[in-house]
C-alpha cells in the first residue's frame, strides 16, 4: 500500500500547475511548425496535438527556425489543421518495466500488443534516451557466455558485455539465427527489438522461430515498417531501456535489435525533414551520432550490475558491407558477424564466414589449447578457400603442397560442423571438443 502511495506521491508531483499551450502554423510533409510556446520547450520535448473531434497526437520536438518550433509527429496527421491546440508534455520519457514484462510482446510506447491484458508497471523509471554507464565505472568484460550455436561458440567466442554486429544481406538467414541464440544462450532475460519489421513476418518469428521457449524468458519490442520514423527509432529506444532496466537488477540480460540499418533509416528521415545536410548517401550527422548513442547504452553495467551481451543486426545494402551504416557500426561495436549469401547458396546455415568475421574479446578468453584448435581450423580453410578455384577445375595434384592436401581432407568435416539447424543446440565446452576431434582425426593439429 505504501509503495502504491509512493509512486502516486511521485506522479502527482510531475503535473504542472498550469497547461501552457501553441498553436500549429503550418504543415508540410511530416513536419509541423508551431509557435507561442517555442521558449518552454527545448529538443526532444514531447508536445501533444489536439485536434477537435479526434485523439490527441504525440509529437516531438526536433528542432527551431525562425523563430518556430519543428515538431515530427508519432502518429498520423490527416486531422491536424492550422490552428491545432498544442500542448507541453514531458521534457524527458520514462518506461516503467517490472519482471512480469517477460513473455510479453509490446509497441515503441510500451502497449501491450499480445493481447494478454495491460503491462504491470515496476517502481522504477528509466528514460528512454538514457546515457551510457560512465566510461571510468563499467565493469571489463565478462567470462565466456554459452550461445548454442557451434559456429560463434568456437571461432567468434563472445563474452558477457560484448557488443557484436550481424551484418547481412537480406534473405540471408538472420532473424533464424537470432531466434536460437535468444532461445540457447545462457543469459538470464533477453530483449528483443523488431525495429522496421514487415508486420507480416512479426507473428511467424514469433510462433515459428522464438516459440515459447524462446518467448519465456524474452521481451519483445516490435515496431513495423509502416509506423512513422519517429516511433521507429523510439522502439530501439524502448529495447535499450528494458535491457537497461534488467541489467540493473543484476541480470546477464541478451539484448537483439533487428536492425540498426532501419533505426539509421528512421534518423535520416527525421534528420533530412528537420533540415539537415545530407552527407554520405543522404545519412545526416546526426544519425551517426544517435547510432552511437544508442550502441554505447549496451555493455558492462558498473560494479555490482549485470551486464548486457548486444547482438545488433546491420542490413547491408546491395551485399556492400563497407556502406556508412555498416562502417560506422563496425567502429563502435566489439566484432561482427559477417552472413554470406554465396554461403547461404550451397545451402550452409546459419551462412557465417568465419574468416570474415572478427570477437574483439578472442583471444584472451580462450585456454592455449582452445586458441590452438580454433587458429590450426582458420588456417586450414583459408588454405582452402585460396586454392577453391584451381582444386575445382582439378588444376590441383595431390600432393603437391602437404597444407593444401590437409585441407582438402577435412574441409568437408569443418563445412558440416559449421551447419547447423535451428533446433540443434551445441553447449560451449562441446564445440570446442567437436572441433578438436575434427583436427586431430587427421593428425594435423601438431603440424602447424
Amino acid at each position: 500500500m505504501l509503495n502504491f502511495i509512493d509512486k502516486l506521491s511521485k506522479r502527482i508531483d510531475t503535473v504542472p500547475e498550469y497547461q501552457l499551450f501553441g498553436r500549429v502554423t503550418k504543415i508540410l510533409g511530416m513536419m509541423v511548425e508551431i509557435n507561442g510556446i517555442e521558449k518552454e520547450l527545448s529538443i526532444g520535448s514531447l508536445c501533444i496535438l489536439k485536434p477537435q473531434g479526434s485523439d490527441p497526437v504525440p509529437c516531438e520536438v526536433v528542432g527551431f527556425r525562425d523563430g518556430h518550433v519543428l515538431l515530427m509527429a508519432f502518429g498520423n496527421l490527416e486531422r491536424i489543421g492550422l490552428g491545432c491546440r498544442a500542448e507541453i508534455g514531458a521534457n524527458q520519457i520514462h518506461t516503467y518495466p517490472s519482471d512480469a514484462w517477460l513473455g510479453r510482446v509490446i509497441n515503441s510506447f510500451g502497449e501491450p500488443l499480445d493481447g494478454k491484458g495491460p503491462l504491470p508497471e515496476g517502481e522504477f523509471g528509466v528514460l528512454l534516451k538514457n546515457s551510457p554507464p560512465p566510461a571510468h565505472g563499467r565493469k571489463r568484460l565478462g567470462s565466456k557466455i554459452d550461445l548454442g550455436v557451434r559456429a560463434i561458440n568456437t571461432f567468434l567466442s563472445t563474452c558477457q558485455g560484448q557488443r557484436m554486429g550481424i551484418f547481412a544481406g537480406s534473405g540471408v538467414g538472420k532473424s533464424v539465427l537470432m531466434s536460437m541464440l535468444a532461445r540457447y544462450a545462457t543469459a538470464d532475460v533477453n530483449v528483443i527489438g523488431l525495429i522496421g519489421e514487415r508486420g507480416r513476418e512479426v507473428q511467424e518469428f514469433l510462433e515459428d522461430e522464438l516459440g515459447e521457449e524462446g518467448l519465456k524468458k524474452s521481451v519483445v519490442i516490435v515496431s513495423t515498417s509502416d509506423e512513422p520514423p519517429l516511433t521507429r527509432r523510439q522502439g530501439a529506444y524502448m529495447t535499450m531501456a528494458i535491457a537497461e532496466y534488467f541489467r540493473e537488477q543484476n541480470k546477464q540480460v541478451l539484448c537483439m535489435i533487428d536492425s540498426v540499418t532501419r533505426f539509421a533509416m528512421a534518423q535520416r528521415e527525421i534528420g533530412l525533414s528537420a533540415g539537415e545536410p545530407p552527407t554520405s548517401k543522404g545519412y545526416p550527422p546526426t544519425t551517426f551520432t544517435e547510432l552511437a548513442k544508442l550502441l554505447e547504452r549496451a555493455g558492462p553495467g558498473e560494479n555490482g550490475k549485470g551486464d548486457i551481451t548486444g547482438f545488433f543486426t546491420v542490413l547491408v545494402e546491395g551485399d556492400d558491407h563497407n556502406e556508412p551504416v555498416s562502417d560506422a557500426v563496425r567502429g563502435i561495436i566489439d566484432g561482427h558477424i559477417v552472413l554470406s549469401r554465396s554461403i547461404a547458396d550451397r545451402g550452409r546455415y546459419p551462412a557465417i564466414d568465419v574468416l570474415k568475421s572478427v570477437s574483439r574479446s578472442m583471444p584472451k578468453c580462450l585456454t592455449d589449447e582452445q586458441e590452438t584448435t580454433v587458429r590450426q581450423a582458420k588456417a586450414l580453410m583459408s588454405t582452402y578457400e585460396d586454392m577453391a578455384e584451381l582444386i575445382r577445375l582439378g588444376a590441383y595434384k595431390e600432393g603437391s603442397d602437404q597444407k593444401v592436401d590437409d585441407a582438402i581432407k577435412l574441409y568437408p568435416e569443418i563445412e558440416a560442423f559449421l551447419t547447423q539447424k535451428p533446433e540443434e543446440h551445441t553447449m560451449l565446452e562441446h564445440g570446442y571438443q567437436m572441433l578438436s576431434q575434427i583436427l586431430k582425426s587427421k593428425k594435423v593439429m601438431n603440424d602447424g
